[in-house]
């Protein structure tokens, strides 16, 4: 077993909430096991804009398969959307994931940056709306924080396909606050053999695993207009695609949708 010092942004009461996930420093790339308290949930509403639920993990986590799992579950609701972001920092230990990607370890830490409640750099770790943090397998916390962070607030978003296979994005609404809009490109079902390591043996299943994204452009808060090609929806690996819009900065997430094309 791996012990470090948190970070400042992890003391306190907030540390009660994240003992049981492996916890990395950005800085010096330590670890660390424990436990974490659960709360529970209950009746959920839906709003226009699904809550993305965005989920660190790793192939070289012993304690990420139950959150793995728990997200595949989440995944058949309809008003979330689960993305599966595999993370770079626990490959020294023996094995390299195979879906990480290094970009879902720098949004984590730009996300840890922010000193939100559930913030830092550990797995397995979910994210909600860009904003509040949990333990990945705390089914009971992140129900309560999806709750918290339902609203109509956020724009609209549209999507069309012409003839020609092109996809027109619509994101329309009314507000002060300038947003970035990404695409992306999502496997909605990974199943990997780990060869080593903390899961060395293990079987593990993964869903709407982030193979792309891309920048598209910035909503002002008013309505924009897009036109998605083949090329744009031809990802290679994946078969599901999403827009996310997000403030700058790795901010809240104000609206998002899975496409239906």
């Amino acid at each position: 077993m791996r012990r470090i010092i948190l970070p400042a942004m992890l003391a306190g009461a907030a540390f009660a909430g994240f003992m049981g996930a492996q916890i990395a420093q950005s800085s010096s790339g330590a670890s660390e096991q424990g436990t974490t308290p659960a709360k529970s949930s209950g009746n959920e509403t839906v709003s226009r804009n699904p809550v993305v639920v965005e989920l660190f993990t790793s192939q070289g986590c012993s304690s990420c398969p139950p959150a793995d799992m728990l997200a595949s579950r989440l995944a058949k609701d309809d008003s979330l959307l689960v993305i599966s972001r595999p993370v770079t920092y626990w490959d020294r230990l023996g094995w390299k994931d195979t879906l990480a990607r290094e970009e879902n370890t720098r949004l984590q830490r730009a996300y840890a940056s922010k000193g939100k409640a559930g913030s830092g750099v550990y797995t397995p770790q979910v994210i909600i709306n860009g904003g509040g943090g949990a333990v990945g397998s705390r089914e009971g916390d992140i129900r309560s924080l999806v709750r918290l962070a339902r609203n109509d607030a956020g724009p609209v978003i549209e999507a069309i396909r012409d003839d020609n296979g092109d996809v027109t994005v619509t994101v329309r609404g009314q507000s002060r606050y300038m947003a970035g809009v990404s695409l992306l490109a999502l496997s909605s079902s990974e199943t990997v053999q780990v060869g080593r390591g903390e899961n060395g043996g293990r079987k593990l299943h993964y869903v709407n695993v982030v193979k792309s994204e891309r920048n598209l452009g910035s909503w002002d808060g008013t309505s924009m207009r897009l036109k998605l090609s083949n090329k744009d929806l031809n990802v290679s690996g994946a078969d599901k695609y999403a827009i996310i819009v997000q403030r700058p900065g790795s901010g809240p997430i104000v609206g998002a949708k899975l496409l239906d094309i």
